[in-house]
């Protein structure tokens, strides 16, 4: 037995045993001729291949079952491996995704659906995953304003709540002690002093002592060594550098006070959903720490820039806390809302298919006629999509199994390219080189 007849026989068993296989469950388009899923066969099997009256004439053309992309208008062998072309039946390509027709016993044994393009209300809303923390517009850093020693600490550990003037440390400072001397000798008008009341009075005050402790030095006429340290505002303590004793300059962060009255929720929101998102835009969360409780809150700030690598945009929601329930750190379900948008063209999500470069669905043609067409999608929700454009009102669209009508319309777009002037010699350059068989 030559080596061509061998080659033959091998083809031409894997075929058939295709057909055995695979023939009841076929693709009904005669496209899918020149495809490797294609079979030239009886037309009476149930589930065969079949002419469709809808498409233009189809011609009969010649292929090498090894090398598709070689192609003849009559009988031959491929110049590559030397097999005989086999004949197949080939449409004129009008589309850029020719239709494919199925017989009932493919939709129903591939489970295909179809829903219909309507028009309707679609409400605006983000669903997305935050995080709380302190809000920096309520938090207090207490520095020194002069070098000095920690004489003695009234809080003991973080997490305490303190109010407003509440003493939190005393301490010495030599800079200060000598600015409440220059203040006493201006004050009793000695000729040692070396500025006026008045600007002994502010630098005592740029040095952060107290009015009430300046008025206490004035009445009795004599310097404190320990000036106290008092919280700036009410609020949680969240952070203690200092301790008794301890040598603190103007850079030393002695404490850190939080208000957490209220609170900020940062979230990432995605590039395509950022479109109608604005300050004041209302929100609510809900926490995993607190089941059955929702925060009413709003959107108070828009980052500048998105994320390079996640593509997402930084927001900050802002809720107002007086239970003090929300801890920073704790992660919230968010959904932040735009309001309706009216007059919606929407088709069910799962009809989308996205592949990175084309979004698309599959158009239900009727009499098992099915077509992929490229759509604009808008805005998402609750499964439910907006189309801006591809579609009109009142169109079917498949929404299971899309995606393997997709690919055979694609796949015989392929073929049908193949064959168009100008493919053929395209196809010998790019295997220029190869050796037959």
């Amino acid at each position: 037995m030559s080596r061509r007849a061998f080659l033959l026989g091998v083809v031409a068993l894997g075929w058939s045993a295709w057909a055995m296989t695979f023939g009841d469950t076929a693709f009904a388009s005669e496209a899918t001729a020149g495809s490797p899923l294609a079979t030239t066969h009886d037309d009476s099997h149930a589930g065969h291949a079949h002419a469709d009256p809808h498409s233009p004439a189809a011609v009969t053309q010649y292929v090498c079952p090894m090398h598709p992309q070689i192609i003849r208008d009559e009988p031959g062998t491929c110049p590559i491996c030397g097999m005989d072309l086999v004949e197949k039946r080939v449409e004129p390509m009008t589309d850029r995704y020719p239709p494919v027709s199925l017989t009932s016993a493919v939709v129903q044994t591939l489970g295909v659906r179809t829903a219909v393009a309507e028009r309707g209300l679609l409400w605006r809303a983000i669903r997305t995953l935050g995080r709380v923390t302190y809000d920096e517009t309520r938090l207090a850093h207490v520095h020194p304003r002069a070098s000095g020693w920690i004489e003695a600490l009234d809080l003991r550990a973080e997490g305490e709540p303190v109010k407003r003037g509440q003493t939190l440390a005393e301490f010495y400072a030599p800079d200060i002690l000598s600015a409440q001397i220059d203040f006493l000798l201006a004050r009793e008008g000695r000729s040692g002093a070396r500025i006026d009341t008045d600007k002994a009075r502010n630098l005592l005050r740029l040095l952060a002592v107290p009015d009430d402790v300046i008025s206490a030095i004035e009445r009795d006429d004599r310097p404190r060594n320990r000036i106290p340290v008092r919280a700036p505002m009410d609020g949680i303590v969240t952070r203690i550098e200092a301790r008794e004793g301890m040598y603190v300059t103007e850079s030393t962060e002695m404490f850190r006070v939080a208000d957490l009255s209220r609170v900020w929720v940062m979230v990432d929101v995605y590039e395509h959903q950022i479109d109608w998102l604005k300050p004041g835009a209302p929100a609510e969360i809900r926490v995993p720490a607190r089941p059955g409780r929702t925060w009413d809150g709003q959107v108070d700030y828009l980052y500048p820039e998105l994320d390079p690598d996640t593509r997402t945009l930084r927001v900050r929601l802002v809720f107002d806390n007086p239970d003090l329930s929300l801890k920073p750190n704790m992660f919230a379900d968010v959904e932040i809302f735009g309001g309706p948008k009216r007059d919606v063209l929407k088709i069910p999500a799962e009809a989308l298919i996205v592949t990175g470069t084309r979004t698309s669905v599959v158009r239900a043609l009727g009499d098992g006629r099915f077509q992929p067409v490229d759509v604009v999608s808008g805005m998402q929700r609750d499964g439910v999509v907006e189309i801006l454009s591809g579609l009109e009102a009142g169109d079917r669209v498949v929404t299971s199994g899309q995606f393997l009508i997709d690919s055979e319309s694609n796949l015989r777009a392929s073929f049908q390219r193949l064959s168009e002037p100008g493919a053929e010699g395209a196809a010998a350059a790019a295997h220029s080189g190869h050796g037959g068989h």
